[in-house]
């Protein structure tokens, strides 16, 4: 049985204490949270962009903590899920992997890629498991998509748009995610889930060329960005907090094939089709479950010692954090910015 703890019971938190509930061979055995009244508050529910955290919370033979170190003092829990702040990532990861636990860290792994690769150099030494949470890889039609291309079977990439926007979060702890300097902005913390995809399907471009508009007073409120690649392939994504609240939430994308178009949008039904050239549309199947349920079961098989092949990488997490680095450079001097 492994025994888990999560860190910040928010809107992720609630989201993994769900996924791990699913799991047999899983226990939620503690909370931690700075909130003293969490057990009380969680019944208020929680806000966040996909549904699927949970509402219904059983306390029942769970510890509930407010102070991290002590969490990890308490000698009843073999892994963590950290589900804090941005800001929090690095800190809190390399304390749990030091104190001798296996962590899955939410995305970003860090506000910056020299303390992602803290990170690295400790999970290294720990000889613990050390995971981050790009759930978009995991998610049943972007696994199904990354496959597809893979296969070569409708020729290869021509172009791909990816976008990602919603209302401005106002959900979070102490608005953290509007705070720039705990988040990371919109960029970081929106956008990087297909900048990270995109490296995913093509690897990590050799430069990158942004373009954003702002908000007054708010920073970055939407990007897009073309990832350069050397070649004719024009690749690009999008993504913003500046929609108007009664907008909802859309993630989508239209990939180019020479044999065939793939769409995904998540406010369509269906939501994902391949177009072939020859033929009607279809939707393929997909695996069940979603990104978040996918992502702790690939985790609790590492951690248990099952040979899986990785879906995402240490290094791949850095250079996702690399990637919006150079955007957010490209954004500054108007220019494309290279990363190799």
């Amino acid at each position: 049985m492994l025994r888990i703890g999560i860190a910040g019971f928010g809107f992720m938190g609630r989201m993994h204490y769900r996924c791990w509930q699913q799991l047999a061979d899983a226990r939620v055995m503690a909370i931690c949270d700075v909130n003293p009244n969490i057990v009380e508050d969680t019944a208020k529910g929680v806000a966040g962009n996909i549904k699927g955290a949970a509402e219904e919370i059983d306390f029942s033979g769970i510890e509930v903590f407010t102070d991290f170190e002590e969490l990890l003092a308490s000698g009843n829990i073999d892994a963590v899920s950290i589900t804090l702040p941005t800001y929090l990532h690095a800190e809190c990861s390399i304390k749990a992997l030091e104190s001798g636990h296996n962590v899955l860290c939410e995305k970003p792994m860090a506000l910056n890629s020299a303390d992602c690769q803290r990170m690295i150099d400790v999970a290294r030494a720990s000889g613990k498991v050390l995971q981050i949470g790009h759930c978009i890889r995991f998610w049943p039609e972007y696994a199904k998509t990354k496959e597809i291309i893979d296969s070569g079977k409708y020729g290869g990439v021509i172009a791909a748009s990816f976008r990602r926007i919603c209302a401005a979060p106002a959900w979070a702890w102490e608005n953290w995610l509007a705070d720039e300097q705990r988040s990371g902005g919109m960029v970081l913390d929106l956008h990087i889930h297909d900048s990270d995809y995109v490296q995913y399907l093509f690897g990590l471009p050799p430069a990158v060329h942004s373009f954003t508009a702002k908000q007054s007073g708010k920073g970055t409120a939407h990007i897009v960005t073309q990832y350069l690649y050397g070649d004719d392939r024009l690749v690009t994504a999008e993504g913003g907090w500046a929609m108007s609240a009664s907008f909802s939430f859309e993630m989508s994308f239209n990939i180019v094939l020479e044999k065939a178009t793939l769409v995904y949008d998540c406010t369509r039904q269906p939501v994902f089709r391949i177009c072939p050239a020859e033929g009607e549309a279809f939707s393929p199947p997909v695996q069940s479950g979603d990104g978040y349920s996918r992502q702790i079961d690939h985790f609790a098989k590492v951690v248990g010692g099952e040979k899986i092949e990785p879906v995402t990488t240490l290094k791949q997490s850095r250079d996702s954090v690399r990637l919006v680095e150079a955007e957010k450079e490209s954004v500054r001097t108007g220019s494309k910015v290279l990363l190799k």
